[in-house]
């Protein structure tokens, strides 16, 4: 069994000391964010649209795999907006009081933002539907036949919603935002550019290749970028002159485990796995997830979408499907239908 995903240094998802360095090296503005051109090109326009109507932004859903910058681009919209941003998260949101407390104390204008809106419960989601489409909250005061229902106005506000599962949100609720808009994986050099300015923010000494090393290796993912820059610093401080070379982050990134692909075990054994037990696959998702003590959800979501992405892996109807490049990283040579063998 492996470490629990809160623990995974590779995983996109935010890690409890992530927390203060993700606010310390937020870009504030769009001319500050790196990468996801199509989308912050929309959006500037979007925004300057209903700055010039001088009315509020539409809804917007933002989706894509975890730590590519979805929170961001909410603080940003509030930014360049000039509105404030209000922060909760679906899973804390167990009542409907939970979030008409929130909705009542909204100013005009302001950017309500849902982390993991697909986890909304179902009593929470019908309140919300008519406090962003008639911006109104409909609640049921008493019991019984004494029951009634009282209406509370509410101001023109912007919900921002982020998820990595867009397939489970409700379609009435995917269809009630009027902007949409796709987070993909960074490419190597925007991630180098985010590693030098997240490395000038944290007054850390790093050369351009020991800056490429770590990108190449971060998965396309910023967040594990700027968190791989971290650890990799404090080798550097402790067992180095305290500049990372690409000498000392190779050296870090060897110790840490994570191979030049910006694989870990993790990543190694799902692979693995495919290909000794399944003879490369096609397997079932729940199979595969059962054989390396993982969640299918979160081999899923987490797991996968960087292995697609990067061809070792294929979804079929059949089930997941290990690559040629996957059998050559992992040192495995086709011995037949269903035989492998390792090269090293």
């Amino acid at each position: 069994m492996f470490a629990d995903d809160d623990d995974r240094l590779l995983s996109g998802a935010r890690l409890e000391d992530d927390i203060p360095a993700d606010r310390s090296l937020r870009p504030e503005h769009f001319d500050d964010f790196v990468g996801q051109r199509k989308v912050v090109d929309n959006l500037r326009v979007f925004i300057e649209a209903a700055r010039g109507r001088r009315e509020s932004l539409d809804h917007v859903l933002l989706f894509g795999p975890p730590g590519l910058g979805k929170t961001t681009l909410a603080h940003i919209i509030g930014n360049e907006m000039g509105a404030s941003v209000r922060v909760t998260a679906g899973p804390a949101l167990e009542k409907a009081g939970d979030l008409a407390a929130i909705l009542t104390n909204l100013e005009p204008g302001d950017i309500l933002f849902i982390d993991e809106i697909h986890r909304l419960g179902n009593t929470v989601e019908e309140i919300l539907y008519p406090a962003i489409e008639d911006y109104k909250l409909d609640l049921v005061i008493g019991q019984g036949p004494a029951a009634r229902t009282m209406e509370i106005p509410l101001p023109r506000f912007t919900l921002v919603g982020a998820t990595t599962r867009a397939g489970l949100i409700t379609k009435p609720l995917h269809g009630r935002f009027g902007i949409v808009q796709r987070l993909d994986f960074y490419r190597p050099e925007e991630l180098t550019e985010i590693i030098a300015r997240s490395a000038a923010l944290l007054d850390v000494s790093i050369a351009p290749e020991g800056a490429r090393e770590l990108a190449s290796r971060s998965r396309g993912t910023p967040r594990i970028a700027n968190r791989l820059l971290r650890r990799v610093r404090d080798f550097a401080q402790v067992q180095g002159a305290g500049d990372i070379d690409l000498a000392a982050a190779r050296g870090a990134l060897a110790q840490l485990e994570v191979d030049e692909l910006g694989f870990d075990e993790i990543d190694r054994k799902i692979l693995g796995t495919l290909i000794e037990h399944y003879g490369g696959g096609p397997a079932g998702l729940a199979a595969l997830a059962a054989a390396v003590g993982e969640d299918r959800g979160t081999l899923e979501d987490l797991y996968e979408p960087f292995l697609i992405q990067e061809g070792f892996l294929q979804r079929t109807p059949r089930g997941r499907v290990a690559t040629r490049r996957a059998y050559r990283h992992l040192g495995y040579e086709s011995a037949g239908p269903g035989e492998t063998r390792r090269l090293f």
